[in-house]
């Protein structure tokens, strides 16, 4: 389900220079990168004007290989965000679906590195939860114009 929600002119203000960045850091990026790119940046606005506190955007530890989309506090859970981008829909085969069993036993390894930075205390007792997000991106470059969301929270656990 797709729910539109106002945004603040900050968010908005926000939501462009985000975009600009992307787009100087890109330089030649194949369009299926962008479009990842994208449906990233469109995510993270979605979410925290849902009310999720966005703290860290493609993080990655050295030792593993891969990264996680979005890492975000929604309430009192830790969500690590793997986000799925595609310019249309395919009810065969919707973005969520590509979260299959190897990219969870990827992003797994990365959540527990995260974690494992927090202080012992807060690290027992934090509450973790991992969120897939499917952003379908319509014709519009305008950020939040013609863009779904579907948020899928707990999608998958730690086995």
């Amino acid at each position: 389900m797709s729910i539109a929600l106002p945004a603040s002119p900050w968010l908005k203000l926000q939501a462009y220079l985000l975009q600009r960045l992307d787009a100087l850091q890109r330089g030649n990026t194949p369009a299926h990168l962008a479009t990842g790119l994208r449906g990233e940046r469109e995510a993270l606005f979605h979410l925290r004007q849902r009310g999720y506190t966005v703290v860290a955007r493609r993080w990655k530890d050295a030792k593993l290989r891969g990264d996680i989309d979005l890492v975000a506090w929604d309430g009192d859970a830790l969500c690590f965000v793997e986000v799925k981008t595609r310019t249309g829909r395919d009810r065969m085969s919707p973005a969520e679906a590509a979260v299959d069993d190897a990219k969870r036993r990827m992003l797994r390894p990365l959540a527990r590195a995260y974690v494992r930075r927090f202080p012992e205390k807060l690290r027992r007792s934090v509450r973790i939860r991992f969120d897939v997000m499917a952003v379908y991106l319509a014709g519009s470059q305008q950020p939040g114009k013609g863009v779904e969301f579907e948020l899928y929270k707990g999608a998958f656990g730690w086995e």
